[in-house]
């Protein structure tokens, strides 16, 4: 009897799975469709241009990171190539585990960087 209920259990695990997949794809291709509508075809961080098969290498980034967030005025898109894409998303779990904040522009990444914070104290150390 245990492993009848196992299998009922990775059925209905299944379908919950397929079911949420079908669903983010939807909600995905519903704001990728209007950011395409809105936004010139173009990387907003490498400025590469893309048109015909290789539309399909321009994403929809969400610049808060909250995918649920969706405006109809397209203010919380931009569109990156594929490249772009994943250098966002790295940079952003890199900064989220030193402080949990994630600075908005490049500038503020850059402020924040104190490479010679502790020198003073290995300069001591060493002496």
């Amino acid at each position: 009897m245990p492993s009848k209920k196992i299998e009922l259990d990775q059925n209905k695990m299944d379908r919950i799975v397929s079911e949420a997949r079908r669903s983010r794809q939807q909600r995905e291709k519903g704001y990728r469709e209007q950011a395409l509508k809105i936004f010139p075809w173009i990387c907003a961080r490498c400025g590469r241009e893309f048109q015909g098969k290789k539309l399909r290498e321009l994403t929809v980034h969400h610049k808060d990171h909250n995918h649920e967030n969706n405006p109809p005025d397209g203010s919380n898109w931009e569109l990156l190539c594929l490249y772009c894409h994943d250098n966002e998303h790295s940079r952003y779990l890199d900064y989220e585990g030193d402080e949990g904040v994630v600075p908005d522009t490049e500038q503020e990444t850059a402020s924040l960087h104190k490479p010679f914070t502790h020198l003073e104290t290995l300069l001591k150390n060493k002496k």
